[in-house]
């Protein structure tokens, strides 16, 4: 059964449904005008779901340590098993920092999850907004109880041999390899 939600997470407002539903992942990509070509982040609330969905390295592991939950998304090589389910060859996760936000994930499994907006329009992140311009489009809209920083997270790439910055949020990539040097 197909579920759209909007949530509060620690960064901006987002926009998800369980991660292997196709059927809402088709239906988020319609609703913002978003292209389909352009990924969609998955929010976990453990590092086991880590290994479920993607091949993760020791260093990217160790990033995620110091920095989940929080405003950074690592970009991985997907698992095998979430390959051959999605077709996707990379994927970014993130954990956010956000006690709504991680129940939810922990009743309903990882969340494929965007920012709530039209594509290629700035984030809305207050709930009236949201409630009028997105409430009739998905099954429930959650009100926010805690502080949003209101920057989407730092991207962070780990497909490779050193990591590469995609996206600048309030987490810098030289706090990334100062983490890596020890």
């Amino acid at each position: 059964m197909t579920k759209l939600l909007i949530f509060p997470t620690d960064t901006v407002y987002g926009l998800g449904t369980p991660y292997l539903d196709k059927e809402g992942l088709k239906q988020i990509y319609e609703i913002k005008g978003r292209d389909f070509n352009k990924p969609i982040a998955i929010l976990i609330s453990n590092l086991e779901q880590v290994k479920e969905i993607a091949k993760a390295s020791d260093n990217a592991l160790k990033v995620a340590s110091k920095f989940w939950p929080g405003g950074l998304t690592l970009i991985f090589e997907s698992s095998d098993a979430y390959y051959q389910q999605s077709g996707e060859k990379t994927i970014g996760l993130r954990m956010p920092n956000h006690k709504l936000a991680l129940k939810l994930i922990d009743e309903l499994g990882p969340l494929k999850t965007t920012s709530v907006n039209y594509s290629n329009q700035p984030p809305l992140n207050d709930y009236d907004a949201i409630m009028k311009v997105f409430g009739d489009k998905v099954d429930k809209v959650y009100p926010n109880e805690e502080s949003l920083s209101e920057v989407s997270s730092t991207v962070i790439d780990f497909t490779h041999d050193l990591p590469s910055l995609i996206r600048q949020g309030d987490i810098t990539l030289d706090e990334i390899m100062k983490v890596l040097e020890k």
